[in-house]
């Protein structure tokens, strides 16, 4: 036990995320110079990988789909505490934050993180396959969440802006966090088997062959450190946005590019624990991760600022505008192609990451 506590404290996935945690609480709320940056810019680096690392232990143990949606929900519930503090200190700035981290959500998840698994699953096996059954459902409640929450209110006419009324917020609200619920029962009890990976033949590989789970105390230890590195990742993110802003401003880029990058850097753990089981030609973990981190953002993220806007002052702009309503139908449409064979080559791939090269273009270029 002594060994094993010792390899832990000296195992840089333990020490990496710890020492970027205090590296936080020392640094939160203050000015820092550009060696301290630096610091917090490589410790953030560090924590993401250590994020991976813990991820795959925790899904090693448990099984699928069970770890890619600890690791989408643990993202997740960091993300919205991160939204609904920046709302709470600033709210005349942050009137559309939420919609812009969630549009930036959505089209990350749905053309980065997909495009790039199915491109490194095709690469690997010449097609990726995966079970058009529980990515379609995946699919269609992210599209139907999308719409509720991001595009019905720029058509609604009970206020001047693109924004709800008291009573259409509640309603987004519930209906976002029952059809989330919905879709974490029927992918861990019912159609289970529908989320799990498939081989060539489409045959569900129920378990993975190439090491022993890890024990239950690992695991645990593991689901600890990976809350902890999820934590320093989020708020380290927000630590040097000063700095991103200060970057974005001088490159005479549109304020709203910064939720963009902050984005891209909460989701770096997902991007690179889909990338990895996409290598592994796990295609269908990756796609869980993929479509599952897109629904808890909305299912959980429209609840939680719902909540919120009781005591926030000013609108809560959730409309999208016409270029982002565009982009998101493009998705869409695409994706449902996309998934419906079960079967994608690199040209779907190639697809969907141009989709989400236009998004960030755009955005950077409106």
């Amino acid at each position: 036990m002594a060994a094993l506590l010792r390899s832990r404290l000296t195992d840089w996935t333990f020490v990496v995320p710890v020492l970027a945690v205090l590296v936080l609480i020392v640094t939160w709320g203050r000015s820092l110079p550009g060696p301290v940056i630096v610091v917090v810019a490589v410790l953030l680096g560090g924590a993401v990988l250590a994020a991976v690392h813990h991820a795959e232990v925790v899904a090693h143990r448990v099984g699928e789909p069970y770890g890619s949606l600890v690791l989408a929900v643990a993202v997740t519930v960091i993300e919205v505490a991160l939204i609904v503090t920046l709302m709470i200190s600033g709210p005349e700035k942050t009137q559309s934050l939420a919609r812009d981290t969630v549009f930036a959500a959505v089209m990350i998840t749905c053309n980065g993180i997909l495009g790039l698994s199915l491109l490194l699953g095709a690469l690997r096996r010449r097609v990726a396959v995966f079970n058009p059954e529980g990515t379609g459902g995946a699919l269609a409640t992210v599209i139907t969440l999308a719409t509720l929450s991001l595009v019905i209110p720029t058509f609604t006419t009970a206020r001047p802006g693109p924004e709800f009324s008291p009573a259409q917020l509640a309603f987004a609200a519930v209906a976002s966090l029952a059809l989330y619920g919905l879709f974490v029962l029927v992918q861990t009890g019912r159609h289970r088997d529908y989320f799990l990976p498939v081989d060539s033949q489409g045959q569900v590989i129920d378990a993975e062959e190439h090491a022993k789970p890890p024990t239950t105390r690992a695991a645990l230890m593991s689901l600890g450190l990976l809350l902890v590195a999820l934590v320093a990742v989020v708020g380290d993110a927000k630590t040097v946005s000063p700095t991103i802003e200060a970057g974005v401003a001088a490159a005479n880029l549109p304020h709203a590019f910064v939720g963009v990058i902050i984005a891209l850097l909460v989701l770096l753990p997902e991007t690179l624990a889909a990338a990895r089981a996409a290598r592994r030609d796990r295609v269908q973990i990756s796609l869980n991760l993929a479509l599952g981190s897109a629904m808890a953002s909305i299912g959980l993220t429209i609840p939680a600022i719902a909540i919120a806007s009781i005591w926030l002052d000013g609108p809560l702009l959730l409309g999208l505008g016409g270029t982002q309503l565009a982009l998101l139908a493009l998705t869409a449409v695409t994706a449902v192609l996309t998934v419906v064979p079960g079967r994608a080559n690199v040209l779907q791939g190639g697809v969907h990451l141009v989709l989400m090269a236009a998004f960030v273009f755009l955005a950077a270029s409106p």
